[in-house]
């Protein structure tokens, strides 16, 4: 019989793989990723999907500071070369924090106002994403092969390709997110790792808490705390994640005073550990939150010119769609206490441009919550579908294509189109369902943790979305979930694998059913590549990958 390792045996575990070829491995996957995202960046030519709105953002909050309107014809002169004499001297509505935005402009001020430009940053997001879930991967199964084949089949879903190929805030956040996580998974083994070095001998003393100086201040959380703050000043929705995890990183906590003897561990775990991780994670990502404001900060007396009695800050309606609407009875008192002030200097100006930006959240939250609801988009889709990819979207396309024209080489009586659509990889996100609950069984069954990480990042950057199935949202959104998913497919065939490398029955089986999922996964992603890459098809070439009238 095999004896069960000791809590201090796991805590100071041995990493028995080489370290040089572990990162060779996954520097390898992320420059695959790399190279494909680069390939034929620019194209197409032209602003695809929400581009229109967070490229010019970013271009205005680089070179003034904030994000300023623009003329009607901006879109047609940018695409022309030309920059000046587009934006306007007014603000302009933004719905969503500044940090995506900024990483946007960053790309834009290195290599110019274009396609190319506005879409490099992303590119790299998504390849750091590729590089972060190698990593990830392997420090939840210890294997480099896995932990490769999880950044490997992160960089074959189309959703996540294309994404790390546009102009939009999603792969940004998407990043943020799993770093986030990352390190709080990190934090885990440091945790355990110091609590051993801390508590040599089993706690006896029933009143005893176990170590708690030594445990005040944990780094990884710390730089969890700057990528959560960073992914919630990219998009709101990672709120919801950050409070799922972050009770998660109490309850690991706890489990591990457990481990070492400490009776009550929850509760006592909840001081002594919870209150520092809620300073190291929320407070200071509440600080990085807010320095992504900074242009608005900077900017707040235009702000308070421009919103602070126009913004939806009434709402009236009968619960129908019909009749409702934002409405301002009375501008003139109903504006932001801050906007009919003096302006302040100093310290007392901070405060008060705080205070600007707290109203004027207000209003974006009523934007998001409200105003939407009675809306209507072609591309809108019930989150409840989004694993079974119910509803792509389509970013950019050029129809009727004659033949002859751009290589095209259809049959008389018909054309060609270019098209890029928003679609994940079937083979990922249909088997990641069954890997989803396969994971919710080994978490409640087996009680294994790391299964545990598939199903409440899962659970909480999916389920939160169904209370507002009644606004347009997109099923792009579901990036935040794909990482999970992938992470549960990774662990699935870890354990059809098996723990032991010696040749058996069941590692051959386990080796023969993976390995053809990732082919099978492969040859799926090169299948629909030419829809994700603005490729020429024929009609019936496009049809081909169309598979369900509902993608149309």
């Amino acid at each position: 019989m095999v004896q069960r390792p000791t809590a201090w045996e796991r805590a100071r575990r041995v990493d028995r793989e080489d370290p040089v070829v572990s990162w060779a491995a996954s520097l390898g996957i992320a420059g695959l990723a790399l190279f494909l995202r680069l390939w034929d960046l620019g194209s197409p030519k032209k602003f695809e999907f929400d581009e229109t709105y967070y490229a010019k953002d970013a271009w205005s909050l680089v070179n003034h500071g904030y994000v300023r309107q623009y003329v009607e014809e901006a879109n047609d002169k940018i695409l022309d070369g030309t920059t000046t004499g587009i934006w306007k001297d007014d603000p302009s509505l933004i719905v969503h924090p500044e940090a995506g935005k900024w990483l946007i402009a960053l790309g834009e001020k290195a290599f110019g106002m274009d396609p190319f430009g506005w879409r490099i940053s992303a590119v790299i997001a998504g390849t750091l994403m590729v590089l972060v879930m190698c990593r990830l991967g392997r420090r939840l199964t210890g294997s480099t092969l896995l932990g490769c084949t999880a950044g490997l089949l992160l960089s074959l879903d189309g959703l996540q390709f294309v994404l790390s190929r546009l102009a939009l805030l999603d792969i940004f956040l998407a990043l943020f997110m799993l770093l986030g996580v990352t390190c709080m998974v990190a934090d885990r083994d440091w945790y355990r790792a110091r609590l051993a070095r801390l508590q040599p001998d089993p706690v006896a003393d029933a009143a005893s808490w176990g170590p708690v100086r030594g445990l005040l201040v944990r780094p990884w959380l710390l730089t969890s705390g700057v990528f959560w703050g960073l992914a919630v000043g990219t998009k709101w929705t990672a709120l919801f994640p950050l409070a799922a995890f972050g009770v998660m990183a109490w309850l690991w906590s706890a489990g591990a005073r457990r481990s070492f003897g400490v009776r009550r561990p929850v509760l006592r775990s909840a001081v002594a550990d919870g209150l520092p991780a809620f300073v190291s994670v929320v407070v200071l990502g509440g600080l990085v939150y807010t320095a992504t404001w900074t242009g608005w900060l900077v900017h707040a007396d235009e702000y308070e010119d421009a919103f602070s009695s126009t913004q939806y800050t009434r709402y009236s309606g009968d619960g129908a769609c019909d009749g409702k609407k934002f409405v301002d009875p009375n501008p003139n008192d109903d504006r932001w206490p801050t906007a009919r002030q003096d302006d302040a200097s100093g310290l007392g100006e901070v405060v008060q441009s705080l205070r600007s930006l707290a109203n004027y959240h207000q209003d974006v939250y009523t934007f998001h919550s409200h105003f939407l609801s009675c809306s209507d988009h072609s591309y809108a889709s019930k989150p409840s579908g989004w694993l079974l990819i119910n509803k792509p979207v389509s970013v950019a396309v050029q129809l009727d294509i004659p033949p002859g024209e751009q290589g095209c080489e259809a049959v008389e009586g018909s054309d060609c189109l270019r098209q890029v659509i928003l679609i994940g990889t079937p083979t990922i996100w249909w088997a990641g369902i069954l890997a989803l609950l396969y994971a919710v069984g080994m978490w409640l069954g087996a009680r294994d943790w790391r299964f545990g990480v598939v199903v409440v990042g899962a659970a909480s950057t999916w389920l939160p979305w169904l209370r507002y199935d009644d606004r347009p949202i997109f099923y792009f959104y579901a990036v935040a979930t794909l990482p999970f998913l992938v992470l549960g497919l990774t662990l699935a065939i870890g354990k059809l694998i098996g723990p032991s490398r010696v040749p058996s029955s069941r590692r051959t089986i386990g080796v023969i059913v993976s390995g053809t999922f990732v082919v099978a996964t492969m040859l799926n992603f090169a299948w629909f590549w030419p829809v994700l890459n603005y490729d020429l098809l024929t009609h019936t070439e496009w049809l081909d990958r169309i598979w369900f009238s509902r993608w149309i």
